[in-house]
């Protein structure tokens, strides 16, 4: 019978250690979001962001900016929320509106504030394998689902279908640093079928809808859907063709109800660690 992975049960395991961290803190951790225009989907990630920190009593201090904001304006704005000892981590939803740079917000967030992996000292932390860097919140959450049911990563042969820096290359890394033998495919691969098949487990990141079908996997196949897609009903759906593919493998994630429930969670543990960190620098 059929794993499924249910990103849910992830977040309530993971609940408990949180509360248990916030228990040693004298300060409540806070997140600062920085949303610029209202894109229905920074909309929706942050209506999640705002209930799992709720449910974990937890701060989110939401700046919204005017989408014609000017990029000195950006600039300066960004930097004011940087600098403001109350907070402890930082979300800025990515893209930007046409018109307007991240680099300086890039080059300039404080690492230890920079909880999902923007700034150039945390990408190249993780690519280190270095435990205390944060790695983006997506890749972590990929990694606490294989965690949280048990799928020990040595030895395996592990495909990764993208190679953004969100998902595919820093969860490529982490999965090495755990003894996984990776290999980075996208949606050019020659052969992407065969390297699928012969995998022991698939990530599917490459954010084309369905386009996993069964033709890639085996029935030991455990996949991790990462796609946030809508199929022609208007429907959310992931890159795994779910309804045919679920039937005939080990474990899989479904979307919506897989990896995006445990982003918000990983989130909120980065928060907690940040402040966490403070307070010992202090």
């Amino acid at each position: 019978m059929t794993l499924i992975m249910k990103g849910s049960e992830v977040a309530a395991g993971m609940k408990a250690k949180i509360l248990d961290e916030l228990h040693t803190l004298s300060v409540t951790p806070t997140l600062a979001v920085i949303r610029v225009g209202s894109r229905p989907d920074d909309l929706a990630y942050e209506r999640g962001i705002l209930k799992r920190f709720d449910s974990l009593g937890l701060n989110v201090k939401v700046h919204e900016l005017d989408a014609n904001i000017s990029q000195s304006e950006f600039d300066s704005a960004f930097m004011n929320i940087n600098n403001d000892s109350n907070i402890h981590g930082i979300l800025l939803f990515r893209p930007l509106p046409e018109g307007l740079s991240d680099e300086f917000a890039v080059s300039h967030v404080d690492p230890m504030k920079d909880v999902d992996c923007m700034s150039d000292s945390n990408i190249a932390g993780v690519f280190a394998g270095k435990s205390e860097c944060f790695a983006p919140c997506t890749a972590g959450a990929v990694m606490e689902m294989l965690s949280h049911y048990d799928i020990p990563l040595q030895g395996l042969n592990v495909a990764i279908i993208g190679r953004s820096m969100v998902i595919g290359r820093p969860v490529a890394m982490m999965m090495m640093k755990q003894n996984a033998t990776v290999t980075i495919c996208h949606t050019k691969t020659k052969n992407l079928q065969e390297i699928c098949r012969r995998s022991d487990v698939i990530i599917a990141a490459a954010g084309k809808a369905l386009m996993l079908t069964r033709d890639y996997v085996n029935e030991n196949s455990i996949i991790v859907d990462v796609g946030i897609n809508v199929d022609a009903n208007g429907k959310l759906c992931g890159d795994v063709d779910f309804e045919n593919v679920s039937s005939c493998v080990k474990a899989i994630s479904p979307v919506p109800g897989g990896v995006g429930a445990v982003t918000t969670s990983v989130l909120a543990e980065h928060v907690v660690r940040a402040a966490k960190m403070k307070e010992m620098k202090v």
